[in-house]
């Protein structure tokens, strides 16, 4: 992965006084995680570029994406999806790739058990290894994916009880080969972290943090592009 043309170590964060007639800029970092093969890399494609191949590459390391959009009438959100690799023998990487993320989805298969049972060992790895400045926990969905291929494995009462325990609040039962519940996840993932952003104060320390910026965008930039980073 190369990642150097999103450098935003130079970006202005968030200026504490605005009129209200300006437009607001934000970027945000999320992460896909969850076991290899749940379709994590499908769903960001998805996303991202309206897309669907049931032939990606195994991950390594970690592959992000950028989608830009117009949020409401004064806010524009450009997106980063760091589609994280779901490998054990990656995971002593996680915490460089997790660094200054503000969401993040965990995904899992609900036609491999297994890969639900994980749910609480990505989310505990996640916990420890990120937080919002204020300590508080990154916000999390969860997404049942791969609904399209066949009955699931796992019942919603049992989903239901695994949220309630891990502290998600929401999951969705997730398609990337038919679109289903995509947009609708990522949404709820941009209004937990626009309501991070309210009173102009990032989550992230501005020492440390640029992932979760404030700007106005340039002609040509990289705000004004869609694409993936591999």
């Amino acid at each position: 992965m190369d990642g150097r043309s999103f450098n935003t170590t130079s970006d202005k964060l968030a200026s504490p006084a605005r009129s209200t007639q300006e437009r607001r800029d934000l970027v945000f970092k999320f992460l896909i995680i969850g076991d290899y093969g749940v379709g994590k890399t499908a769903i960001v494609r998805r996303y991202t570029e309206g897309k669907f191949s049931s032939n990606y590459k195994i991950t390594i390391g970690a592959d992000f994406c950028v989608r830009s959009m117009m949020w409401d009438a004064k806010t524009r959100v450009s997106l980063q999806l760091w589609d994280i690799a779901g490998h054990e023998r990656f995971s002593y990487m996680t915490r460089v790739y997790y660094k200054y993320a503000v969401g993040c989805a965990v995904v899992f298969d609900v036609t491999r058990h297994a890969s639900f049972k994980s749910v609480t060992r990505w989310v505990n790895d996640l916990n420890n290894k990120v937080m919002l400045e204020d300590g508080s926990q990154v916000p999390i969905i969860l997404l049942a994916n791969k609904w399209d291929i066949g009955e699931s494995c796992v019942t919603d009462e049992a989903i239901n009880k695994l949220c309630k325990e891990l502290g998600i609040p929401t999951w969705f039962k997730t398609s990337a080969k038919y679109n289903l519940n995509i947009d609708e996840g990522i949404s709820k993932l941009v209004e937990e972290a626009i309501k991070l952003t309210k009173g102009n104060e990032p989550p992230v320390k501005k020492s440390e943090g640029v992932v979760l910026a404030e700007r106005r965008p340039t002609n040509g930039s990289l705000w004004d592009r869609d694409g993936c980073c591999n």
